[in-house]
């Protein structure tokens, strides 16, 4: 049988490293969300969201009606949604998107069993869009107002959550994961790939015009900060070096662990992570630990908000490992915590999806962007500084050990369930 024909030429092996990308770091759905709609308005041909929480409703309205708009001026419009990120699209939405001809589907509907099933656990948590093929965005922002939370209700100030928008040969790489699981979803659509390839060559043999040339060729200008203030974010780069990183169930199991793996064995002099849910492995726990007691100065920015039952209490019995081994744990204050973003020595970072629990790590399809870019890496450090100097709460060590017995037992019980739910999976942890 004829391999399935790819969109691209190929991706460049896992973690290798390629110039000439901008990346411009936006800061929740208040940057972020304006950043999509600007590139899906000027999109022309083809518009491709995949997502796991897309909330009709806030800001992220905004986000959909971009979606309607440029399918009803007959661009491609495609959108992925997880099925329990996302178990239900409202009737009206489901509406306008067919008469606007905007492609919706669901990945991994749960069904009647719903998660009872291991399978079902495997889920799509990355956060990719793609516009025209020439514009890319990865992060961890879902589409979802950013004071409006799954578990928490509404929130007093903005979740903390980070995406990339980028252009540079890694949105190649995007639009071949994209395409590969919309394809293998729709397998027996073989036609419509094929009219959809001669779509695609046709637009990479053009070139950018009206408003997408700007998006292109330049960063808008940030107004300068004044004297002794610092910008809210760190600025855009130009000309990085940068690769995109995935982990799925087939091909790409553990490459984002490895890259953190090898960021970590080389770290001389500071690590600061930044994480929703941080429950980290063997290796990852043993990568930091021996980073700590090579003398760098090991920082985790992490969760100050309890959402649920495992994620929140399984990480207890993890904390007091490492904050014994000199590690200092910080937890994010003025609202919930929805970054996956790292920086190491400030000559490598990341931001994208993925978190470092067992969830992200051996069972949803996640992407990050990786960069060794010293102008992105140091200025995405010199902000989480900021953050974990004055807007966070140092976790004691010492307070976290006399903490009573029952909380204690009750952690002790919520990693117990958590590793045998993975046993359940096939998986150690």
């Amino acid at each position: 049988m004829a391999a399935r024909h790819s969109l691209v030429s190929g991706r460049a092996a896992p973690g290798s490293m390629r110039a000439g990308h901008q990346l411009l770091l936006l800061q929740g759905g208040a940057e972020f969300f304006p950043a999509l709609v600007e590139a899906m308005d000027a999109a022309r041909m083809v518009v491709h969201l995949e997502t796991y929480i897309f909330e009709f409703a806030g800001s992220a309205l905004s986000v959909a009606e971009a979606l309607e708009r440029a399918g009803r001026r007959g661009v491609v419009v495609r959108l992925l949604v997880d099925g329990v990120g996302t178990p239900h699209v409202p009737e009206e939405w489901q509406q306008r998107f067919a008469d606007a001809g905007v492609t919706l589907r669901i990945y991994a509907p749960l069904g009647r069993l719903g998660l009872l099933l291991p399978s079902r656990w495997r889920r799509l948590h990355r956060k990719l869009c793609v516009v025209d093929g020439l514009v890319g965005f990865c992060g961890g922002i879902n589409i979802i107002d950013d004071q409006d939370d799954v578990a928490l209700g509404r929130l007093s100030a903005p979740r903390l959550d980070f995406s990339l928008r980028v252009v540079g040969p890694l949105v190649e790489d995007m639009v071949e994961t994209m395409e590969q699981l919309w394809w293998r979803m729709l397998a027996a659509q073989r036609a419509r790939q094929r009219e959809f390839k001669a779509a695609w060559d046709a637009l990479r043999a053009s070139r950018p015009v009206g408003d997408f040339s700007r998006l292109l060729n330049a960063f808008d200008a940030p107004a300068a900060p004044a004297d002794g203030e610092t910008s809210p974010v760190p600025l855009g780069v130009d000309g990085a070096r940068a690769t995109l990183l995935l982990r799925d169930n087939v091909s790409h199991r553990h490459d984002i662990e490895r890259a953190y793996l090898k960021a970590l064995g080389e770290a001389r002099q500071d690590v600061v992570i930044a994480n929703a849910y941080f429950i980290p492995g063997r290796k990852l726990r043993r990568a930091l630990i021996m980073a700590a007691s090579r003398g760098v100065r090991v920082r985790l920015l992490l969760q100050g908000k309890y959402e649920h039952f495992l994620q929140s209490r399984s990480a207890r019995p993890v904390y007091q490992h490492l904050v014994d081994a000199g590690i200092e744990i910080h937890e994010y204050a003025p609202s919930a915590l929805h970054a996956k973003v790292a920086v190491v020595d400030q000559r490598w970072s990341t931001v994208g999806s993925t978190n470092l629990d067992p969830l992200s790590m051996l069972l949803a399809r996640e992407a990050n962007v990786m960069t060794t870019d010293r102008r992105f890496s140091s200025r995405l450090h010199s902000y989480l500084n900021d953050l974990v100097l004055h807007a966070s709460q140092v976790l004691d060590a010492q307070a976290l050990g006399r903490r009573p017995w029952g909380q204690r037992l009750l952690d002790r019980v919520a990693f117990g369930v958590m590793r045998t739910m993975l046993f359940l999976t096939g998986h150690r942890y």
